[in-house]
């Protein structure tokens, strides 16, 4: 009977999580992350706009690049309302050294002026109840009241991006 409550209560737990992650809107704060030069950095327009972000191991910086093609040549996510950038999960990615990392992403930043952080402790994921985020391209939109209202891990599906969409549209 033990046993059985235990698994019950487990099963939960995870739901309500999940449920939370990917479905109600939830509080998250501002954190402190690194920018590519190693100097300390808060997120960009926290508070100011709403923030779509791209928090990706760099193990798996190609996972999604339809998607995100798509998004820059389409335009669809450009709004005055909206910022976007990227967050480097560095910590998921013990091959990479970090340094190596960071100027990889400020090379390719030079050329398409793209804001890129990086979290070499999983300060993002960790203070923001994301989960585990290794291996995953993960997906955000944080409103500028500070309400994460979307959230989405590893490759994306069809019904996913739809749903992003939908969000983006709403905020926009």
């Amino acid at each position: 009977m033990k046993l059985r409550t235990i698994v019950l209560l487990a099963a939960f737990t995870l739901s309500a999580s999940v449920a939370g992650a990917q479905g109600q809107p939830r509080k998250v704060e501002n954190v402190d992350l690194l920018d590519l030069n190693g100097k300390p950095a808060k997120l960009p327009c926290f508070g100011e706009k709403h923030l779509m972000i791209f928090y990706v191991d760099p193990d798996r910086h190609k996972q999604n690049e339809d998607f995100t093609i798509e998004l820059e040549e389409t335009h669809r996510a450009q709004s005055d309302n909206i910022y976007g950038f990227g967050v480097m999960n560095l910590k998921d990615a013990p091959m990479v050294p970090n340094g190596m990392a960071r100027n990889m992403a400020r090379k390719r930043t030079e050329k398409n002026g793209a804001t890129v952080l990086a979290d070499e402790n999983r300060t993002l994921s960790t203070t923001w109840g994301l989960g585990d985020c290794n291996n995953k391209f993960v997906l955000l939109f944080v409103t500028k009241e500070g309400e994460l209202v979307f959230m989405r891990k590893g490759e994306l599906s069809e019904a996913d991006k739809e749903a992003f969409y939908k969000v983006l549209d709403e905020y926009r």
